[in-house]
């Protein structure tokens, strides 16, 4: 294959012959693919933050809570608060055949765990071990409450990941060791790296035996929330009014009254949150090509100016026997060494950035997030700066064809 260094060599001198002009020309082509590449990562990136923060959730599960009425019912007036008990539990295990799991839940507000000299801020959570079949725990040591500790009440827990690194710091399997929340010591039987908890910030969640819990902090028999998760090829929103009817019968309220009885259904948030990032990625490719459209366009009308400039050189050309073929390749030529430049460097840049997120996203040599764009898409980046590099070169092209000899040197 032959390479024709002397035309390269002619477009280099011809771009850099006026360095401002062409770096600001290639500036809007490097802004628009980067803003591209940038915002495609970083939606990706956003995405699987919060998929991770939902991770382990069955996609068929519901939560339940009470919430003052809404409605008057049977000589009732509306704003009548009332708190769920534990006999909801079997309520909906007998009446609802559609459930597969069953997990009633108690929490606690602002505690403090302390080991050693160490302290974390912590909340509370008391439930059983069927929680496990709706929030899939990821047990970095130990194991998940089970029915001993139920029916014993025992003292045990099972600590978050933040609670983990800030009690034990030097790392380790802390398993059967004691910490102490809220004047109560507690051995710990587990770590889980998935816990979630619904009053504090990620990972600063505890889970205790629900019935250590009820005695504990003098909660009787009430619960504050059911979480529920539905038999294979159930559809959890076809259900939420019969559970709400089961509770509502049971506590006197009417079973239409939706915000009284809370059945928020997790499938609707999952289908929420892939709704929300296919509208994100469609605004993504929207500014990032818009952008790159825009620089594109740029290019374009520099290069008219550059053949405006070059009248007389294009006309000599013509003269000693270039063809119309030759001066197209030349102008479109320029104009994709100029975008191609700019363009990649913009992708190398967006690389560079993505690449420094995810080094802030990595704990423990462990990359937690994926900012990085795919090979591919890359690939499919650096094929749009091309063809929009011919696209711009199009127009100059085709003013630098139409020049005559005789018209060029009447112009000089």
């Amino acid at each position: 294959m032959h390479i024709d260094l002397d035309t390269y060599r002619e477009i280099l001198d011809t771009l850099t012959r006026n360095k401002s002009r062409s770096f600001l020309t290639g500036f809007g082509v490097f802004w628009g693919v980067f803003m591209l590449v940038a915002l495609m990562g970083g939606g990706k990136g956003v995405k699987e933050l919060l998929n991770k923060e939902f991770e382990g959730f069955a996609t068929n599960s519901s939560m339940i809570w009470a919430q003052p009425t809404t409605k008057a019912y049977k000589g009732l007036s509306k704003g009548r608060y009332w708190n769920m008990v534990y006999k909801d539990v079997e309520r909906l295990k007998q009446q609802v055949p559609e459930l597969d799991a069953v997990a009633p839940m108690l929490r606690s507000f602002g505690g403090q765990a302390v080991c050693g000299d160490r302290k974390s801020s912590v909340s509370p959570q008391g439930t059983t071990p069927d929680y496990q079949r709706i929030n899939e725990p990821k047990m970095r040591y130990g194991r998940y409450l089970n029915d001993m500790d139920m029916a014993q009440k025992r003292k045990v827990c099972v600590i978050g990941k933040k609670v983990y690194n800030n009690l034990f710091p030097g790392g380790g399997d802390p398993c059967g060791r004691t910490i102490r929340i809220d004047g109560i010591y507690y051995r710990v039987v587990g770590v889980d790296y998935n816990m979630q908890s619904m009053v504090g910030e990620a990972g600063t969640a505890v889970t205790i035996p629900i019935t250590l819990m009820q005695q504990a902090y003098s909660r009787g028999n009430a619960i504050d929330q059911i979480a529920v998760t539905g038999r294979p090829g159930v559809v959890m929103s076809t259900i939420a009014p019969k559970m709400r009817n089961v509770i509502a019968r049971a506590h006197t309220i009417d079973p239409n009254d939706e915000r009284g009885i809370m059945v928020f259904n997790t499938e609707v948030l999952f289908q929420l949150m892939d709704n929300m990032f296919r509208g994100v990625n469609f605004l993504i490719w929207l500014v990032g090509l818009g952008t790159l459209l825009a620089g594109a366009i740029g290019v374009s009308n520099i290069m008219m100016v550059t053949v405006r400039e070059r009248t007389t050189e294009i006309g000599i050309r013509r003269a000693i026997g270039a063809t119309p073929r030759m001066i197209l390749s030349q102008i479109i030529s320029e104009s994709i060494v100029l975008t191609l430049v700019a363009g990649m460097s913009g992708i190398l840049f967006a690389v560079l950035i993505l690449q420094m997120l995810e080094l802030y996203n990595t704990e423990d040599g462990i990359l937690l997030v994926h900012f990085q764009v795919g090979f591919w898409t890359a690939i499919f980046c650096a094929v749009v700066i091309a063809a929009m590099g011919v696209l711009a070169g199009l127009a100059p092209a085709a003013r630098a064809m139409s020049i005559k000899p005789v018209d060029a040197m009447r112009d000089e």
